[in-house]
């Protein structure tokens, strides 16, 4: 696991700027605290930061091919890099190492251009020159599992790494705030891809390319890899014996390492089966890491149930408490941009546990998402079958007024009775959906917004990417229309973003199983009566595991991996009311602060709990103030669309 930064003069240009590039590189140090490495040649520099796990004395990066026409460097792993090396070798293919998944992507480009992705399992971001072709080639995997940020600066040239810190070292790159990433970032707790905060700076999207050819203008990606979107027929004994074998293969190849190897383990299903299956390929002690957060639900004694039934692992549990207060300012200094998922102050937390012990640790990410775990799916699937037989006015019109006197429905059936319910219900399918993922409804967030910006956002709506998405999905299943926009928004955009970040702020590998890109394919396809039955999310990933994990870990009620900060906010609002009604979000010139004020004032009375949206600006605060993506002497701009 590594970061990665470059510079390109796509018309020539001016020499490259080594000391750029190299201040680029060491913005990531954290990511590859092993050594660093640079390649300059006319067009292009590129620079690497190294975390070595594989080929520890062999895989120093940039890496070239025979004649040093190609050079590369890489980010994170290729897991069947051993069985891509023969098929080359005996294309003509010389090594000069002997075993080093990245020259293995330097030959398969050689042989098969952009197709070589084609052939690649794992999780990546590439940025390979090839001189002769007067080519740069930027790649990103599948599933997303690895970051890249490009933009193109005032001189023309196109700068790239693995985080916004790399970028931030320009200043010939403006770095203006796009109102519409904004609006999004309090819709949803994330900018989603390809934006980033900043207008003009852009995240390369999962599963996509970019090809920018020496003399010519930067493109637009290109998607060479998408999820499937229709079930194939399987019933479930058969089902049932695929996913052991798959998930096995795939936990497996994600053991390779010659540096120690854990897990995390959380006391959830996912963590629990990757244990349970990496426990049986190794004979020696697996190191297993949990943490319990204060005021959460606690969940370590599930996890150390797991841990004694696979009596070789070292279990390593540890209580956090943290200051939400101040952990708020802290994700814009390992995000570089607003992010607002409160698991990843957890998160980092057990990634510095893990990191004591190990250099690597498998996760049970992607599990949710690729089996229909969360209860939204629930809901989203039971609304569909009601909003089949009631007329689309009667939707809209009835149920979206008994949405608004929510409160007053104490008497509606048990389902009925939570809001986001009867807000999907009164919507179309689509927009119904991306209610249920929407952190703060729009009313209630552009009150929060200065007029310049409301003014700014007029017309825009965050939602109308899940229609867009949804109808991309092609498929009458609404279940698996839901899966296919959660695997372009929320899956890169919030879950992966915040384990890559997480994880490499404490120089930690973290590889996860079930998103194995033929894996999750698989998954996706089963029919949706065996990833939800009966009310019971995973239904045929959880039978499944009976064998394996007590029925107490597959079958209790899913709980999140944070708490509410809620009362910790009414406890301490003074400090709260000094973050946001002061400083940065003052000078901003973003917020209505009088609306703030009043949001805090409630919070604290009791009268409403404000906790989501008062974390989310807290978040945003730390991000303005933070040194990594904006310094202090150069608070971001407002841009106006």
């Amino acid at each position: 696991m590594c970061g990665l930064a470059g510079i390109f003069h796509p018309t020539g240009g001016a020499a490259i700027d080594a000391a750029l590039l190299r201040r680029m590189t060491t913005a990531l140090a954290h990511r590859g605290p092993d050594g660093d490495g640079f390649h300059v040649e006319p067009h292009v520099g590129l620079g690497h930061r190294r975390l070595a796990v594989i080929d520890i004395a062999g895989g120093h990066q940039p890496m070239f091919n025979e004649d040093g026409s190609v050079a590369i460097v890489f980010n994170g792993e290729i897991y069947n890099f051993a069985e891509l090396r023969p098929k080359l070798e005996a294309l003509g293919h010389v090594f000069a190492s002997d075993h080093s998944d990245t020259e293995t992507i330097v030959h398969a480009w050689e042989s098969w251009g952009p197709d070589c992705l084609l052939h690649l399992n794992g999780m990546f971001t590439i940025a390979l020159w090839d001189r002769n072709r007067g080519c740069l080639f930027l790649a990103r995997d599948r599933m997303g599992k690895k970051p890249l940020y490009y933009a193109t600066d005032s001189l023309g040239r196109l700068l790239f790494g693995s985080e916004m810190a790399a970028l931030a070292c320009a200043p010939t790159l403006p770095r203006h705030i796009d109102p519409q990433a904004v609006d999004d970032f309090f819709a949803l707790g994330y900018v989603p891809e390809p934006g980033s905060i900043y207008a003009g700076i852009k995240r390369l999207p999962a599963a996509h390319y970019l090809l920018v050819e020496r003399g010519g203008a930067v493109g637009a990606p290109v998607r060479y890899w998408d999820a499937p979107t229709t079930s194939q027929p399987v019933g479930e004994a058969e089902a049932m014996a695929q996913l052991i074998a798959r998930l096995t293969a795939c936990t497996q190849s994600r053991m390779v390492a010659d540096v120690p190897l854990g897990a995390f383990l959380s006391g959830g299903v996912d963590s629990s089966a990757v244990v349970a299956l990496a426990a049986g390929l190794r004979q020696a002690p697996l190191d297993t890491f949990t943490i319990g957060f204060e005021g959460s639900e606690d969940e370590t004694p599930f996890a150390a149930m797991v841990a004694r039934r696979y009596g070789a692992t070292q279990h390593n549990e540890r209580a956090a408490a943290v200051d939400m207060i101040d952990a708020a300012r802290l994700q814009g200094r390992i995000f570089g941009e607003p992010f607002g998922d409160i698991s990843a102050v957890p998160t980092h937390s057990v990634c510095a546990l893990a990191r004591r012990h190990a250099t690597v640790a498998l996760s049970g990410d992607g599990g949710d998402e690729v089996f229909a775990g969360y209860r939204r799916y629930r809901w989203h699937a039971l609304v569909e079958g009601v909003r089949r037989h009631v007329p689309a006015g009667l939707r809209r019109h009835a149920i979206g007024t008994l949405a608004r006197y929510y409160p007053k429905l104490d008497r509606a059936p048990r389902w009925l009775r939570a809001k986001h319910t009867l807000n999907e219900l009164s919507l179309d399918s689509a927009l119904g959906y991306a209610s249920t993922v929407t952190k703060i409804q729009m009313a209630r967030r552009r009150a929060l917004y200065a007029p310049a910006l409301r003014a700014s956002l007029d017309g825009y709506d965050p939602s109308a990417r899940f229609a867009t998405l949804m109808q991309d999905a092609a498929t009458e299943d609404a279940l698996l229309a839901a899966q296919y926009a959660d695997l372009q928004t929320w899956l890169p955009g919030d879950i992966l973003t915040k384990v890559d970040r997480a994880s490499m702020a404490n120089s930690l590998e973290v590889r996860a199983p079930l998103l194995d890109y033929e894996f999750v394919a698989w998954g996706l396809s089963l029919p949706p009566a065996l990833k939800l039955q009966g009310g019971e999310g995973k239904f045929v990933f959880k039978r499944a595991l009976e064998p394996l994990l007590p029925r107490e870990v597959l079958y209790r009620p899913k709980q999140g991996f944070a708490s509410s900060p809620a009362g910790l906010f009414r406890a301490q609002h003074a400090r709260v009311r000094e973050r946001l009604l002061g400083g940065a979000m003052a000078g901003c010139g973003l917020f209505d602060l009088t609306a703030i004020g009043r949001m805090i004032e409630e919070h604290a009375a009791g009268s409403f709990d404000h906790a989501a949206a008062l974390w989310l600006l807290l978040v945003f605060e730390g991000f303005l103030v933070s040194e990594t993506p904006v310094s202090r002497e150069r608070q971001p701009e407002l841009m106006m669309t």
